[in-house]
């Protein structure tokens, strides 16, 4: 690779994909940071405020999905590598329109896959596309067990599913043109800076107004949670150490029921907002189930862990509690965001709708 490295980071407005460019551009100083974002619904600049005015960073607005704004996007830039982050991720979302997610999710990773193919040509050995993936296109645990690496896929909802077939075309480029790639597994990630359409952010909020938090079914659903500094850590990690074609599973080592997360969620709340143990418990509403709703994600993280000397570093007490002081102490980001108001943003900085 050239001394001077252009990454190009899709999705970089996104919850997960801001503190990426952020730690990026911050502790890599020599690399041109492209941060390629639709700014849908779960985009938000104002997240990317401490970096946006770096000279290493560059912002451009523009869809995955629209081959011609990928193509053009390669042949102004001599992109040396890629982390793809940009998708549609919410299920339930997926449940509703599940076209969204495969046009976003599949055909743009395609358009990716294709414009560096093709921009990349005679230079793979100096190049890399980093794909990054979930949990859930294994399907679903019982009681037991954990994912690994070589666990057959089985997805079982729309977004799974879309995630899935992402990740078989970046394999199949890999096995038949012999295209640089990593692929990455994460679970469920929470922290500063995520959508409140998900679940962490969306009971802290409801808590903060005294509204019903609503669990699904009878809330014994499990999840790994992973504390999204210490994902982020582990991508830089997979891009800069990670072995060409290989796939890395990135978990938070924190298996957690949702009744018992929320619960917990309650507990912190209360104490920080001062308010009577047990006063936010009682708003617990268990809500009709999600349609084909997985019942456990657990992650065997020990490949990145012996391969790549990776593993979190943030204890569960220490990322919920940080997590929640945040969204307490950013109750102005959490208003803009849930009326909409955070979208004015963009015009506001580049001066454009």
């Amino acid at each position: 690779m050239e001394a001077r490295k252009t990454v190009l980071v899709t999705g970089g407005a996104g919850f997960i994909g801001s503190h990426l460019c952020i730690q990026l551009v911050q502790k890599y100083p020599d690399y041109h940071i492209i941060n390629l974002d639709n700014l849908t619904y779960a985009g938000n600049l104002e997240n990317l405020k401490p970096i946006e005015k770096a000279k290493n960073y560059t912002f451009i607005k523009g869809d995955i999905a629209n081959a011609g704004e990928v193509d053009q996007l390669f042949d102004k830039y001599e992109v040396d590598g890629v982390i793809h982050l940009a998708a549609e991720s919410h299920v339930d979302r997926s449940i509703d329109s599940p076209n969204e997610f495969a046009l976003t999710n599949v055909i743009g990773t395609l358009n990716l896959l294709n414009a560096a193919k093709k921009s990349w040509e005679g230079k793979f050995d100096q190049k890399m596309f980093y794909h990054v993936s979930t949990d859930e296109v294994y399907g679903s645990l019982g009681d037991t067990g954990l994912f690994r690496e070589d666990t057959p896929y089985d997805p079982r909802s729309p977004y799974s599913a879309s995630k899935a077939s992402s990740d078989h075309f970046v394999r199949a480029f890999y096995h038949t043109y012999g295209f640089p790639i990593l692929i990455s597994n994460c679970s469920n990630n929470y922290g500063p800076l995520q959508f409140p359409e998900k679940l962490i952010p969306l009971v802290i909020n409801n808590i903060l107004h005294r509204k019903p938090l609503p669990v699904y079914g009878d809330g014994t659903n499990v999840r790994d949670w992973l504390y999204v500094l210490d994902h982020v850590s582990a991508m830089d990690v997979i891009l800069h150490k990670g072995k060409t074609g290989e796939t890395y599973n990135i978990g938070g080592n924190n298996e957690m029921k949702n009744i018992d997360l929320v619960e917990l969620l309650c507990d912190i709340c209360d104490d920080e907002l001062g308010r009577p143990v047990g006063d936010s418990r009682k708003r617990i509403t268990f809500v009709k189930d999600r349609p084909g709703h997985d019942k456990r994600y657990a992650i065997d993280a020990g490949k990145i862990k012996r391969e790549l000397g990776w593993e979190p570093q943030t204890t569960a007490e220490l990322g919920f509690k940080n997590t929640v002081k945040w969204y307490l102490d950013n109750q102005e980001w959490l208003k803009r965001v849930t009326s909409g108001a955070y979208q004015d943003y963009y015009k506001k900085f580049y001066g454009q709708n």
